[in-house]
């Protein structure tokens, strides 16, 4: 879709880092059921959007496009910018594999979940954590 460079430059700007709808559906969820955790804690390494200190558990929500799900066929349908989107999104894996690897060698467990796998099957995210939540505390 082609949109004039203002406008989309709007749209880009709107954007959130944190407080995604995803985010925020999976943190909701999470507390009505009575879990307790940090969103964006700072003193994580990454800053995970939801952390479980106790049981050294770091939730990621990832956005399929700013993350590169199934990057090696969607980069082709970038169109504008090439240069810059395939640098930004390569570095943004590259630095999620660094995070993973950085606290999985701190005996951290990394659970990472897309946007749309929150929006379309939350049961299965919230069980997926609970599994871990239910482990002893590390």
């Amino acid at each position: 879709m082609n949109v004039p460079s203002p406008q989309r430059s709007r749209n880009m700007a709107a954007i959130k880092s944190t407080g995604t709808k995803s985010e925020v559906k999976l943190a909701k969820a999470l507390w009505h059921l009575g879990y307790r955790y940090r969103k964006n804690d700072k003193t994580v390494f990454g800053k995970p959007d939801l952390t479980f200190k106790k049981y050294k558990l770091a939730v990621f929500v990832d956005s399929e496009f700013f993350h590169g799900k199934n990057w090696e066929t969607e980069k082709h349908r970038i169109k504008t910018n090439i240069d810059f989107w395939h640098k930004k999104i390569e570095r943004n894996i590259e630095r999620d594999k660094e995070v993973n690897t950085f606290l999985q060698e701190n005996g951290w467990t990394i659970l990472r979940f897309w946007d749309k796998e929150i929006m379309k099957n939350i049961d299965d995210c919230i069980a997926e954590i609970q599994k871990h939540l239910s482990l002893p505390p590390q």
